[in-house]
């Protein structure tokens, strides 16, 4: 009597081809492999991160160190030596007027621009994603458009504009020109994001009484977080290390940090002592504003990734 063997199951799909179907446990040398590809690829990683974050560390390093020193060697013989360590020049830093004052008014242009596009933008993306008026999809493309104009174009027509304002010079107007250029990316960017939110939902708040106003506050908002989030954190890092637009816009005594330390820069014989910190403190606020909101951060892509 002849025996007829029945075939071994195919693996599902997407299944490992080191993988046993069925539950089966894997051979010895199977998971070794895994592991060891994890394992390297884990390695490989936190190389790439440590490598990335050496001049930063190097930066950090060379705040704390006298200003003979940094003159005279790398940042890495406080390994040999940290007695060099010190804090006099973070001490000099608060002592330079013109780098404190750049300071707050680097705070006073980037809060105000940042909170301005978020707001600003996410209003106008409800607008266009969920309200009908018209020429809607016309107003719309008009401001796609104005994602291609380069910010060199409008220097010499704004300064005009803002000199007969009487703004050139402030941090009104250094403001106001980061919130002209950041309305378009951010109006495109939640539109597209609120028009993914389910109709029925929103028609679900209607028919409870929500006008739009609380609509927009009570429903829309919390849904966005991530997608604001993550706007206001590109807004956050391309205002705070703008250099062009505050060299034309700001004065002596309105001008942001990288002006101020780039300034300082031409100077670097005789003020070597505040250069150092004056940049990590200048690096070290949009990495902490980036890292407190990683999380939101995060779940914004996805979410654009998903949708």
């Amino acid at each position: 009597m002849t025996t007829v063997e029945t075939p071994a199951p195919a693996p599902a799909p997407g299944t490992p081809a080191h993988e046993a179907p069925d539950g089966a446990k894997r051979s010895l040398a199977a998971r070794l492999a895994s592991g060891a590809a994890g394992g390297a690829l884990r390695v490989f990683l936190l190389l790439v991160a440590l490598f990335w974050l050496v001049p930063t560390f190097g930066l950090l390093v060379s705040s704390f160190r006298d200003p003979t020193d940094i003159s005279t060697s790398g940042w890495w013989k406080v390994f040999s030596a940290p007695a060099q360590l010190t804090t006099k020049s973070y001490e000099s830093l608060l002592e330079n007027d013109g780098i404190t004052d750049a300071l707050f008014n680097t705070v006073w242009i980037t809060v105000p621009a940042t909170l301005l596009v978020v707001l600003i933008g996410a209003m106008a993306g409800y607008a266009f994603a969920w309200l009908d008026f018209k020429g809607r999809d016309w107003w719309f493309m008009g401001v796609v458009g104005l994602l291609v104009v380069p910010v060199q174009v409008a220097l010499i027509p704004l300064s005009g504009l803002f000199r007969d304002l009487g703004i050139f010079g402030d941090i009104i107007g250094v403001v106001l020109f980061h919130v002209g250029f950041g309305l378009p990316f951010a109006i495109f960017l939640l539109r597209n994001f609120f028009a993914e939110i389910p109709r029925e939902l929103l028609e679900a708040a209607r028919l409870d009484g929500a006008g739009e106003v609380r609509l927009f506050t009570t429903v829309v908002l919390p849904l966005a977080a991530p997608a604001l989030a993550s706007l206001g954190i590109f807004q956050f890092l391309w205002v705070w290390n703008d250099m062009l637009v505050a060299l034309v816009f700001s004065s002596s005594d309105s001008q942001p940090l990288t002006v101020a330390l780039q300034q300082q820069v031409r100077q670097f014989g005789s003020n070597i002592e505040v250069l150092a910190p004056g940049a990590f403190i200048s690096m070290v606020i949009p990495l902490a504003v980036f890292f407190a909101f990683q999380r939101q951060f995060v779940s914004g892509v996805m979410a654009g990734a998903v949708k």
